[in-house]
């Protein structure tokens, strides 16, 4: 069966058959090319793969089977030119912005961020002379007068971990344009492409924690680009130096994980929306973070540039830490645990996760307070969810 010949303009349709044409077999689920180095016929051809961009079968540090899947899979999700895979999120987010700046370029970031992309931003990039600046994510006109001659690259994330403030991607595709083509880089995690596609409002590449959502299972560590070709072809001759590879299995469990994306993204979002509409009425939350809700100072924004809203939301709760510490032992399904979009939900406290990346000072002026707790919710059914959380709360 070709791929010409199948629908693939559903999202769950591309997730299922995107990459169907690279299985090499004639197995409904491919084998895993569990191996480091490929054979060839010739020394000519040897050295015409050897010097190839994105070989499938050199060396796994350049390529695999097991990648060339997954990455036709997002790229057809995404809508990008081309794809690659890495051993980690922040694998990702390194290569994207690390193979593309020089000493004396400038880049002009969030003051919310991830808390590894804040690490990377604070203590990496200056000591190579890469100069950054901070900006509000919902202002526009700090983006627009962080810009300066030497701007390369804007890096944003939205919705951005953990309070779910979101950035207008076409106020920033519009600025990057208009100031000489500067390269602009979204985070696209929380969103997924089920979600949002910036590539589709002009973003020039997407990067995604593939360890969440996009494997959804708890169970692999991965990260992935979309983007442009040339962009990514300069991506991964550095990630080729950085080793930023990802193994064969954890390739195959990508694909099983994106096999069912747009399912689980859909009890995701119906979960989570369900469970902040329960905090916003109730009277032990101070606030709750959640794009969906219209309440949300950006739920308009939101609502124009995402076609669902997330599993993840931030409640914060009366009574600071105490509370916070309470409620999250007194759950009896959700589990205490760091990373987010799998199946079961876990619930962090941020403040606590992100003490060694900010300072108290750091955390306070970016709205993480003692009281905030970070919700990533599963796919439990939902009268269940609500009346773990509805119990929890009643010890607080």
């Amino acid at each position: 069966m070709s791929k010409e010949k199948l629908n693939l303009e559903g999202m769950q349709t591309k997730a299922v058959y995107a990459a169907k044409n690279l299985n090499q077999t004639s197995a409904i689920s491919p084998p895993i090319w569990q191996t480091t180095t490929f054979s060839a016929e010739s020394a000519e051809e040897f050295a015409e793969i050897a010097i190839a961009t994105k070989p499938q079968e050199f060396y796994t540090r350049y390529g695999n089977p097991n990648h060339a899947m997954v990455e036709e899979t997002l790229k057809e999700l995404e809508g990008g030119e081309t794809a690659l895979v890495f051993g980690s999120g922040m694998g990702a987010i390194f290569s994207a912005i690390a193979s593309q700046l020089n000493a004396g370029d400038h880049i002009v970031a969030q003051r919310n961020h991830y808390a590894g992309a804040t690490t990377l931003l604070k203590d990496i990039l200056p000591r190579w002379g890469i100069e950054v600046s901070y900006v509000d994510q919902t202002s526009n006109a700090e983006f627009a007068d962080a810009v300066k001659p030497n701007t390369k690259m804007i890096y944003v994330e939205t919705p951005v971990n953990p309070l779910m403030q979101i950035t207008d991607l076409r106020f920033i595709v519009e600025l990057a344009k208009s100031r000489g083509g500067i390269l602009t880089v979204c985070d696209n995690t929380f969103a997924t492409p089920v979600n949002q596609r910036p590539l589709e409002l002009g973003i020039d590449t997407v990067v995604h924690s593939a360890t969440k959502y996009i494997g959804g299972h708890h169970d692999v560590t991965a990260g992935a680009m979309v983007g442009k070709q040339e962009f990514l072809e300069r991506v991964w001759k550095f990630a080729l130096v950085a080793g930023a590879a990802l193994s064969p299995f954890d390739a195959w469990l990508l694909l099983r994980g994106l096999r069912t994306l747009g399912l689980r993204i859909e009890r995701h979002n119906r979960n989570a929306m369900a469970l902040a509409r329960f905090f916003e009425t109730h009277a032990k939350a101070a606030r709750v973070y959640y794009p969906g809700l219209e309440s949300h100072p950006q739920y308009e924004l939101a609502n124009s540039q995402m076609s669902g809203f997330t599993g993840m939301l931030s409640v914060e709760l009366r009574g600071g830490y105490t509370a916070a510490d309470k409620l999250m032992s007194s759950l009896k399904l959700a589990t205490r645990a760091a990373s987010l979009g799998g199946f079961e939900t876990l619930v962090v406290h941020p403040a606590s996760m992100w003490s060694l990346q900010l300072s108290a000072e750091q955390r306070a002026a970016t709205g993480i307070n003692e009281g905030l707790v970070r919700i990533s919710v599963g796919l439990e059914d939902e009268p269940d969810l609500l009346r773990d959380f509805e119990q929890a709360l009643a010890e607080v």
